[in-house]
Order: C-alpha cells, then sequence, then structure tokens
C-alpha cells in the first residue's frame, strides 16, 4: 500500500475525518510504516492545525496555554503540543525554534510571525489561503483570520 491514499478512498474509509483534517493534509492520509520525515512534519502540523481550530471561541488571556483560554504563543504551544510536538513558551523563543521556510514555501501549519523590526511580537498556525487561527488580543478569542501584514516570517516546527 501506499504512504498516501486518495481523497475518495479515504472519505469512503474513513467517513469521520473532517473535511479540515483533510485540508491540513493536503488531501492525504499517512500510513503507518510509510511515511517520511516530510510527511511525519505535516502530519504533527496537521494535527495541530485541527487542535487550534478545535478550540474556536476559547476566550484571550494574556499568558494563559489553555486548554480554555489562550494568548497567541499559548495557542501554538497547546496545540503542537497535543499534536507530539514541544515548543517553547513565547513568540520569540517560537520563531528561534522553528526551521525558517519562504513564504512560497509555507505550508498549513507553519507558524506565522508578525514582526516588527527583529522583534517577533505575534504568532498564528498558517491554515491555507492567506489565513491563520490565532489568538489576536484582549477581549477577543481563538479564530481565523487573515494575514494583515506583510511583516511576517514563516516558521515549520522540527
Amino acid at each position: 500500500m501506499s504512504a498516501q491514499m486518495n481523497v475518495p478512498f479515504l472519505i469512503s474509509r474513513a467517513g469521520a475525518v473532517s473535511a479540515l483534517t483533510l485540508a491540513a493534509l493536503g488531501g492525504s492520509l499517512l500510513v503507518p510504516g510509510g511515511t517520511s520525515e516530510a510527511q511525519a512534519a505535516t502530519a504533527h502540523a496537521g494535527k495541530a492545525l485541527q487542535i487550534a481550530a478545535s478550540k474556536k471561541g476559547a476566550p484571550y488571556k494574556y499568558g494563559a496555554t489553555g486548554p480554555s483560554r489562550f494568548d497567541c504563543s499559548g495557542l501554538t504551544l497547546y496545540s503542537y503540543k497535543k499534536a507530539g510536538k514541544k515548543l517553547p513558551r513565547t513568540a520569540q523563543q517560537q520563531y528561534n525554534s522553528t526551521r525558517k521556510v519562504s513564504a512560497s514555501s509555507r505550508q498549513v501549519g507553519d507558524l506565522v510571525f508578525f514582526h516588527s523590526g527583529k522583534r517577533v511580537y505575534h504568532v498564528g498556525i498558517y491554515a491555507g489561503k492567506g489565513k491563520i487561527w490565532h489568538s489576536p488580543k484582549t477581549g477577543s478569542w481563538v479564530k481565523l483570520d487573515k494575514i494583515w501584514s506583510k511583516s511576517v516570517w514563516y516558521g515549520r516546527v522540527r
């Protein structure tokens, strides 16, 4: 069996797999024993994205890391931890720990870092089509938003 199955087969076989999961994995299902390192990274990223999306509506709270309230880096930390990957606590530390990727190479599940000069001040999880899941600020909540700035860097969790 190949490492990837086509989407119609996946839907008929898995039934309960959500559209978000399929989108996050690029329409592929990873089969145990048939994954490359890149596919394994994609699986963790897709799972982290799905976890972040499942927290839609959770209120922002400065310093919170879940499971019911989050700040920006708390959401990425929580999502990747649940997906089996460890990240440091702050947005800047998370940026420092990721493998940098260009905007043209970004993939669903990569981290999106907003910066002013060399200082990272916000992070979210790339959801595709120029959007991120994030926990933006006091008085807000976890939500899907368009990337609103050109001052962003992308990082892939190792």
